[in-house]
């Protein structure tokens, strides 16, 4: 029985291997590793592909948010309002910044932060909000930015899961003030390690994060505020220019194989993902929803057919995150998600053929129970 992987760097490798051997061989050449010509370049693709003037290559996506952050000026006293439904590197972020994370609960369709909430959520120590586009769906920006600017606050997209996905005609990243990706191996568009950038249309912020990065100079050896070390490598660079020319396609490809398993899952129990009219997913996972999530799980891994669970306890019940002071039940929606959310395997190399076996198995245990 050929097992089926949620991801499969190796194949996507494959498709690609000599424009990426030759993109690592140009580097070699150079002799040049440390923010040079490929990265340059590739901060100007890539501000051209998120239709922002601006782009500043990092070494992490959770370092791209905490230098969009800083250069917004938060810091110690200040608050960031966030999803409880994300990785913990979206806290971590604004931790790192000397802020604390306020944590709201979630619109259960999209996964992402409720607007709704956000005005029981202020306080006098606001300074930004950090919507987060999970699983490759733009989060409903529109309300989040009229409540932002009536309340005079940043708006620092974490667009981590959702390379060129769109809200009403517009690349996330071109949303807020400022944004930030990363280049995660198994992201929509990832390098062969980490990487990240932070992307924006204010000049200011940009020229900040790029002094931000690299110890805060402003000219060579002289920090003129205090700095980080955040380069993005001329390899991954240079990994990260060939595979975005690709981009569109692989999303296309994800949204084709993301309409097979809405196809063949329609009339099932399961929840499956939202599609808002106003935006277009780009499925950087497949998300379903089932109160026995886990022993759908466990099935489908007898079954050769691994998933993930994206992610399995949300953030204010972490034990890490106890100081923040919830309880069970807190954040009902979020709670619920993790528990009961799985992610199935998709990536642009995946095949229709395995797409219909995982259906198949999935029917066949929603049918047993």
């Amino acid at each position: 029985m050929q097992e089926i992987p949620v991801v499969d760097l190796k194949k996507q490798y494959e498709s690609i291997r000599t424009e990426l051997d030759d993109a690592i061989a140009r580097v070699l050449t150079k002799g040049s590793f440390i923010l040079g010509a490929e990265v340059a370049a590739f901060e100007e693709e890539f501000a051209e592909y998120c239709e922002v003037p601006h782009a500043v290559g990092v070494a992490s996506g959770t370092e791209a948010l905490q230098l969009a952050l800083l250069a917004c000026g938060l810091g110690k006293n200040d608050e960031a309002l966030t999803t409880a439904h994300t990785a913990v590197a979206t806290v971590s972020a604004i931790e790192a910044t000397g802020a604390r994370p306020v944590l709201v609960d979630i619109d259960p369709a999209r996964y992402a932060l409720d607007p709704n909430l956000l005005e029981k959520s202020i306080t006098p120590r606001t300074r930004a909000i950090v919507p987060v586009h999970l699983y490759g769906c733009p989060v409903d920006m529109d309300p989040v930015l009229k409540f932002a600017r009536e309340k005079n606050l940043f708006v620092v997209e974490d667009c981590s899961q959702a390379h060129g996905a769109l809200y009403e005609g517009h690349k996330v990243g071109s949303l807020g003030d400022i944004a930030a990706f990363s280049f995660y191996p198994t992201k929509n568009l990832g390098a062969f390690g980490d990487g990240g950038a932070v992307v924006t249309k204010n000049f200011e912020l940009a020229q900040k994060v790029r002094m931000l990065r690299q110890y805060g100079w402003k000219e060579h050896y002289i920090s003129s505020v205090k700095g980080i070390n955040s380069r993005l490598d001329e390899l991954q660079a240079a990994i990260l220019r060939a595979k975005l020319r690709h981009l569109d396609d692989w999303n296309i490809r994800r949204r084709q194989l993301a309409d097979l398993y809405f196809e063949l899952l329609a009339g099932t129990e399961l929840s499956l993902p939202s599609q808002s009219e106003n935006s277009r997913h780009v499925f950087h996972q497949f998300v379903i929803r089932h109160p026995r999530r886990d022993a759908l799980k466990a099935y489908l891994k007898e079954q050769g057919i691994h998933s993930l669970i994206h992610y399995p306890v949300p953030i204010h019940l972490q034990p890490a995150y106890a100081e923040f002071g919830f309880s069970a039940g807190s954040l009902p929606n979020a709670e619920r998600a993790s528990r009961e959310v799985l992610s199935l395997p998709l990536y642009p190399e995946l095949t229709e053929e395995k797409v219909k076996r995982v259906c198949q198995n999935v029917i066949d245990f929603l049918i047993a129970v």
